[in-house]
């Protein structure tokens, strides 16, 4: 295509989204309580009056700030595509918008006065240690799909942080719920006043260093050879991602999906060259964000729903089609797990075990309103006393059991797909259960609660359904399993986020039950948790000869008389069993199928009938110690379980993503 061609094709391009970009404003604008038509606003503007304080004082501001986000993000994407060579790569899924607002929620609590005068350092500061943490952690190569999985897990380290923060201060968060899941809302011009310097600083950064960025996609040793300074250059890219993503999260939250969609739209319209590039995602990106805050308004009028929920809704099939062409090209078909064995016996292993469990399960329920009991308590009164064994008994029990459960589920995972990152979050069972439990909430309300065990079921039975059809045909390869766990994961996180907001649930209770909380567990809900744990442990031992079978691959299995397929059906369904009905009683508990069984197979090797009963007494072992130190540290205000978790097996998984 010759060069005027190409720039009348950019031109009416360019035209075509800026028209779409006037009407998808004018219909936001026409949104709200007050329900003014277009042509009302169009005529009434101009003169004083309620319809021109409410067009100039709150909705064109919120436009316009859209318009600006959606932008900057876009263009950010835009670069980090470029420079680390990922096609996943965004401010979301390189952790930079985490980051910021981790730094922002900190500043906020720890020093409010140096938030108040510099915001944008803050969200700075912030994003740029969660880009230097991804680059220490990926190494020089930053291979993309190495890029991706640590950038997310890096996130989500600290979105679990932030998380802690504001349940522990709840006081000095109140009221940031909806800014911390992404929300266009201006009261006035000042957001967009303190935002415009900043993006359009870092849009010129881009634009000035485009031809730069055009010579770098040839190759780092060409472009060097052209005189090209290479690190100048990947430099100033990183300082204008960065730059855009902290002015993004500091005025409008977190809003992920946008910088990773845009450049790809505009790239798939045929436009070339980083100038045009830039310009054209720039705009795309404020098309996607304003058509995404349009659809927000409209499924809830009236009432505000998470723009940053909308977005993912919208980029998540988007990141599952690009994790898929991704998974594919990079396959590693590491489809081992590995383990050793210790020289102690396996009886004392079991006994060790199981006295670890007592003496932990005993600390947990020994501790409650800042202090323990003593043996004298124990001998005259812990039994005896009704609040311990209505209150704290069930509620260390039943987290022993989930924690099985979980344990359980992620040695089935691992197994039956020789994947060493499978478990029921790294899947999707967990975000999938959560959002199906959130869905039976909000739209049967009067329905009995015994049925919300059966509708978390349903949603993780779809989550990992999905995840498996489409990755069939690549005979469920690891690394591409874990970027579409991811990608549905980001759907589920945002169905909940909606349900949420819908289901009108206190700022406090949401984070809790979304973090994974065993607070005012009963003993109907370990009564639940038994039942399920009675019904799948004994059919999960009785598949385990089958699942050392698998080790070998499937060629092996099928030849020695098993049926591989159904096999991996049954096993498959025993772990959404498992995580769902998980899910339903405690919330969103992750990486303990993750920790329990990987932390095993050192100590015992891969037999599975050796691997299942250490796996469930650690489950068991890791939940009870969570739920108690999150009890202890911060007596008496509680951590949810599942932040601790999370906090504590974030960094084990950065060293199986290092080691494989």
């Amino acid at each position: 295509m010759s060069k005027p061609t190409t720039r009348r094709k950019s031109i009416f391009l360019f035209g075509v989204g800026f028209l779409l970009l006037f009407i998808t404003s004018l219909v936001h604008i026409s949104q709200g309580q007050a329900g003014y038509s277009v042509m009302t606003l169009l005529t009434e503007v101009w003169t004083n009056g309620r319809v021109q304080d409410v067009v100039l004082g709150l909705r064109l501001p919120r436009v316009v700030i859209g318009i600006l986000a959606g932008g900057a993000l876009a263009v950010a994407g835009v670069l980090l595509q470029t420079i680390t060579k990922n096609p996943l790569a965004s401010a979301s899924t390189l952790g930079m918008n985490a980051g910021a607002h981790l730094f922002v929620i900190s500043a906020l609590i720890f020093m409010p006065g140096t938030l108040g005068q510099f915001p944008f350092l803050v969200a700075f500061l912030g994003a740029a240690c969660a880009s230097l943490l991804v680059m220490m952690l990926v190494g020089k190569a930053m291979e993309p799909v190495r890029v991706a999985l640590t950038g997310m897990v890096v996130a989500l380290l600290f979105s679990s942080i932030t998380g802690s923060l504001q349940l522990i201060f709840e006081n000095e968060t109140n009221g940031l719920f909806l800014w911390g899941s992404g929300t266009l809302v201006q009261l006035d011009w000042s957001g967009v006043q303190f935002a415009v310097g900043f993006i359009l600083a870092g849009v010129g950064i881009a634009l000035l260093n485009a031809k730069s960025l055009d010579v770098l996609t040839l190759g780092e040793d060409i472009a060097t050879s052209l005189g090209q300074p290479v690190q100048r250059v990947k430099a100033f890219a990183w300082i204008s991602a960065i730059l855009l993503a902290a002015t993004t999260v500091s005025v409008v939250g977190p809003i992920g999906f946008v910088g990773l969609i845009a450049p790809h739209l505009v790239r798939m319209m045929g436009i070339k060259g980083h100038q045009p590039l830039i310009i054209h995602s720039f705009l795309w990106g404020a098309i996607l964000l304003i058509t995404a805050d349009v659809l927000a308004r409209w499924i809830q009028p009236g009432q505000e729903i998470p723009v940053g929920a909308m977005t993912a809704l919208i980029g998540g099939p988007w990141l599952m089609y690009l994790a898929y062409k991704t998974g594919k090209k990079h396959s590693r078909r590491q489809t081992k797990l590995g383990g050793h064995t210790v020289s102690m016996p396996y009886p004392l292993l079991l006994m060790a075990g199981a006295m670890v469990a007592v003496i932990v399960t005993a600390l947990s329920v020994s501790y409650g309103a800042g202090s323990f009991f003593s043996w004298n308590d124990w001998l005259n009164q812990a039994y005896l006393s009704p609040f311990v064994w209505e209150f704290r008994v069930p509620r260390i029990l039943t987290a022993f059991v989930v924690g099985m459960l979980l344990a359980m589920c992620g040695v089935l995972l691992q197994g039956v797909l020789r994947n060493p990152l499978a478990d029921p979050t790294v899947l999707g069972i967990t975000s999938g259960g959560g959002a199906g439990a959130m869905i039976f909430l909000v739209l049967f309300p009067a329905a009995s609660i015994q049925f919300l065990p059966f509708a978390a079921m349903i949603g993780a039975a779809v989550s990992i359904g999905i995840i498996l059809l489409v990755t069939w045909r690549s005979n469920w390869e690891p690394i591409l399993l874990a970027l579409m766990g991811v990608a549905v994961s980001a759907v589920g996180s945002a169905i909940i986020q909606i349900m949420v907001v819908k289901a009108k649930m206190g700022v406090a209770p949401a984070l809790a039950w979304l973090a994974g909380s065993t607070y005012a567990k009963s003993w109907s809900h370990l009564q639940i948790v038994l039942v399920v744990a009675l019904i799948t442990i004994p059919l999960g031992w009785f598949l385990s000869r089958k699942l050392d079978l698998l080790s070998f691959g499937d060629d092996v299995s099928t030849g020695l008389g098993m049926n591989v397929g159904q096999t991996r059906i049954l096993a498959i369904m025993l772990g959404v069993a498992m995580g769902a009905a998980s899910v339903s009683i405690v919330g969103t508990i992750g990486f303990i199928g993750l920790l329990a069984p990987h932390a095993v197979r050192r100590l015992v090797g891969v037999e599975h009938r050796r691997l299942i009963p250490l796996s469930l007494l650690l489950g068991g072992i890791l939940l009870v110690a969570a739920d108690f130190v999150g009890r202890y540290i911060l007596a008496p205000k509680e951590i949810p379980a599942g932040l601790v978790v999370a906090v504590l097996g974030t960094p084990y998984i950065l060293y199986l993503l290092r080691k494989t």
